[in-house]
């Protein structure tokens, strides 16, 4: 079979409409759905403005599938070649120490591009260009382990908003695009990585105080049985989750969906796909148009870290295990087998 022609796309944005050359347009992307590249790069298009709006401005990693989603992945955080002379790129520093740049979405043809260049997934780090070291949003992620029901995880996420709201928060919500949901709450850019993920640490013991047998804070899985993490890790430097809007490599092609907190308890994950998101877009806007409005204070999330600390003694918990060793990190041994030494 011959290669399809490739196909010239245009792209509305801040400086006019920009063509971006799709090679292979037909390529399934989403065999089982049907789904191809040129689906993927229709729907950045018309979801372009929310998408940008929400991951603009921001240091991207790119998961790439060069024959769809049932084929082969990788990461490209350095910006792939042949990037665009009006994409940018933005210097970041990463756990090791070492430096590079990674690519930055400032208008929907760059995002157009990177699905030409066979990404699905976008993973914008928690910080503005100016400020690459201070992130500028909290970020929990809500990961259900086997058993758990989107009743279970709402209810949890319901009470982190009422955690949140009370620490001067104005948090939002969105789907994960998997089983989980993302809670979002803008900050001031003032303090630096690890402070955040202190504070992110102490919102999530006070969650788990809350929900006890809901929710858990435990890292090693054999820890965790059948409740909720609440994945800390997410707030060290150079994690990310799925962006705003962006699809996943998952059957169906579901969209990690921003949704108002009113409509989070009647929804499920199979409403948000690239089929169905741009129609919802067009006729119920953007959940999360006004993000960033109203920013918290890091310090009030790092006020429950310090309590933990001073009052019950509890300390540092594990980095990310590709992260040099910590101070005042617990050792990176699975409790199974620390006790059998």
């Amino acid at each position: 079979m011959s290669a399809s022609k490739p196909h010239l796309l245009e792209v509305p944005g801040p400086d006019g409409v920009r063509t971006v050359r799709i090679s292979s347009p037909d390529r399934m992307m989403w065999p089982d759905d049907g789904y191809t590249k040129l689906d993927l790069a229709t729907y950045l298009v018309r979801v372009g403005e929310a998408f940008v709006r929400a991951s603009g401005d921001r240091p991207v990693a790119l998961q790439r599938f060069p024959e769809g989603i049932d084929g082969e992945q990788f990461f490209s955080k350095n910006p792939p070649r042949g990037v665009p002379d009006y994409a940018r790129s933005t210097m970041c520093t990463y756990p090791s120490g070492r430096s590079h740049p990674q690519l930055v979405i400032d208008e929907p043809a760059t995002a157009v591009w990177a699905a030409q260049m066979n990404t699905v997934t976008f993973h914008p780090w928690p910080v503005r260009t100016a400020s690459n070291d201070n992130p500028d949003e909290l970020r929990i992620d809500l990961d259900p382990q086997p058993g758990r029901t989107f009743v279970d995880i709402v209810e949890a996420a319901q009470a982190l908003k009422e955690l949140l709201d009370g620490l001067g928060f104005e948090p939002r919500v969105k789907t994960s695009g998997s089983r989980g949901l993302h809670v979002y709450a803008s900050v001031e850019p003032t303090h630096e990585f690890l402070d955040v993920r202190h504070g992110v640490i102490g919102i999530a013991r006070e969650l788990e105080r809350r929900l006890p047998d809901l929710v858990t804070t435990a890292w090693w899985k054999e820890e965790r049985g059948d409740k909720i993490f609440v994945d800390f890790n997410q707030a060290c430097r150079d994690r990310t989750i799925a962006g705003a809007y962006s699809a996943r490599p998952l059957p169906g092609a579901p969209v990690s969906m921003p949704v108002t907190w009113s409509v989070l308890p009647d929804i499920t994950m199979r409403d948000f796909t690239i089929a169905t998101v741009p129609d919802l877009l067009d006729s119920e806007g953007d959940a999360w148009a006004e993000a960033g409005s109203v920013r918290g204070a890091v310090s009030a999330a790092i006020a429950l870290w310090d309590k933990d600390v001073d009052e019950r003694g509890l300390g540092e918990m594990p980095f990310p295990p590709d992260y040099p060793k910590m101070p005042g990190e617990p050792p990176r041994v699975q409790p199974s087998r620390a006790k059998k030494g």
